[in-house]
């Protein structure tokens, strides 16, 4: 007797799979999402926000006030404790999101992996909360940065894996928005920590551990509620370590574009670092405020800025999309160093809260369409491994804001002309990495790999002309 059902599966079986109008022909979905969806393939970036912000400037308050390092030696103490884990976060982001490109498992090929990753992050987050010498603050950082670039890596491939090419603009605001978002959360909880602090010595402690349980149920609800889809790319019989390997291939330097685009961010990230990194040394050092005074100040820096951030996030990604990526970001440059510059010479506090407000604004239009800019050009099949290698950027940017900012700059003009001096000279520091980042963006070519016909003839997609 004829089985109907069997009949028909295996027609369906046997049609090829470009036959299927899901996808088009560079792999982006063309099915338009529902606005909660991308609100949940984004919600982690919260979690990740919170936990970097929140540690790092609770690792700042505690050499600032706890006499972790000796005085005037701050910067140089807070890239020590950066600078191990930055290196591991280079090799294991761009690693695990390439093996993530080839990996099948029944949650799909990236949710294992941030799982993992953020599960990890709460025990090493305890190692930092619980240690009181500077090399083993130092040690459970350089774990953290491996456990959290672990789960980054393959998690940063969700906006090219599942977004249509019309919704990028919307998805990148609201990763945007996310990560401000997860900004406020972590700098709050570190402010409250550090005005508590004077009164309760375990309150840096319950701070860590706060920004710990966010992230993990941020991650949480990224697994149980995003459909990953079944595509992976085929492994050919090669090994999981030639398939490691593939991530630091030469290939990519035919990606013109993509290689700018990284340099440009890296320069823009770090000048944007500068102010986040310097704010307990700022306010304690440039206007003279005490514990208590720099923690209840920071909160209401944090208000203004979280205000500002929160409300260009979103009108800078649907300005983006009609008027260009690249233009937006020049205007974002432009306002994050004349806020820095303001910060710089402020004579009085409001002064520099005003600075702080413009280069607020200035960094959620950045972060609002730089994801949208770095999704457009990379190669859709190897969205693991090219966001990997981005966010290169997004993990040297900081130590390279301490090692820079904070050790060269504030430590040396801090000895030479007098303590104060140096935070001005770290944000002063900052506008000519603003500068820098708008310059490497010239070369970029701004356009969608996937409305590109004829490429093969006319060299590799994406790169410059």
């Amino acid at each position: 007797m004829l089985d109907v059902g069997k009949g028909i599966e295996s027609i369906v079986d046997e049609v090829p799979l470009a036959a299927v109008p899901t996808h088009d022909s560079d792999g982006r979905p063309t099915k338009p999402l529902p606005l909660g969806h991308l609100i949940r393939i984004s919600l982690y970036w919260l979690g990740i926000s919170a936990v970097w912000s929140g540690i790092l400037d609770i690792v700042n308050n505690r050499l600032q006030f706890t006499h972790l390092v000796p005085k005037g030696g701050e910067g140089l103490g807070a890239f020590q404790i950066a600078l191990a884990g930055t290196l591991i976060a280079i090799l294991v982001q761009p690693t695990v999101g390439t093996i993530s490109d080839y990996t099948m498992t029944r949650w799909g090929r990236r949710k294992p992996y941030i799982f993992i990753g953020a599960a990890l992050d709460v025990v090493f987050l305890w190692g930092v909360a619980t240690s009181n010498t500077l090399p083993a603050i130092a040690a459970f950082v350089t774990m953290l940065q491996f456990s959290s670039n672990f789960a980054q890596g393959p998690f940063q491939g969700y906006v090219p894996d599942l977004v249509p090419a019309k919704q990028v603009g919307l998805a990148s605001g609201l990763i945007g928005l996310m990560a401000a978002l997860g900004n406020v959360v972590g700098y709050t909880v570190s402010a409250v920590a550090l005005t508590l602090s004077q009164h309760d010595p375990n309150a840096f402690v319950y701070g860590t551990m706060a920004i710990g349980v966010v992230e993990f149920l941020t991650m949480v609800s990224v697994v149980l509620s995003v459909d990953e889809g079944k595509v992976v790319k085929a492994r050919n019989g090669r090994s999981w370590f030639a398939i490691a390997r593939e991530a630091w291939g030469t290939d990519i330097l035919r990606e013109r574009s993509f290689l700018w685009l990284v340099g440009s961010r890296f320069c823009i990230l770090t000048g944007a670092a500068l102010y986040p990194i310097m704010a307990t040394f700022y306010l304690a050092q440039v206007f003279g405020l005490d514990q208590e005074a720099t923690g209840n100040t920071k909160l209401v820096l944090l208000a203004i800025v979280g205000l500002c951030v929160t409300l260009s996030v979103v009108p800078s990604s649907r300005l983006s999309d009609k008027v260009g990526r690249k233009k937006v970001i020049y205007a974002s440059c432009l306002a994050g160093g004349v806020g820095l510059g303001i910060g710089a010479v402020a004579p009085v506090l409001p002064v520099a809260l005003a600075g702080a407000a413009l280069f607020a604004v200035a960094a959620g239009a950045f972060l609002a369409v730089d994801w949208a800019l770095m999704s457009d050009i990379v190669p859709k099949a190897s969205t693991g491994r090219y966001m990997g290698i981005s966010n290169v950027a997004t993990a040297s940017a900081g130590t390279v804001a301490l090692a820079l900012g904070g050790a060269a700059v504030m430590d040396s003009v801090n000895h030479a002309f007098g303590y104060g001096t140096g935070p001005r000279a770290a944000l002063g520091f900052g506008v000519v990495c603003y500068l820098l980042g708008a310059l490497l963006l010239k070369p970029v070519v701004e356009r969608r790999r996937e409305l590109e016909a004829g490429s093969l003839e006319s060299g590799p997609l994406g790169a410059a002309s």
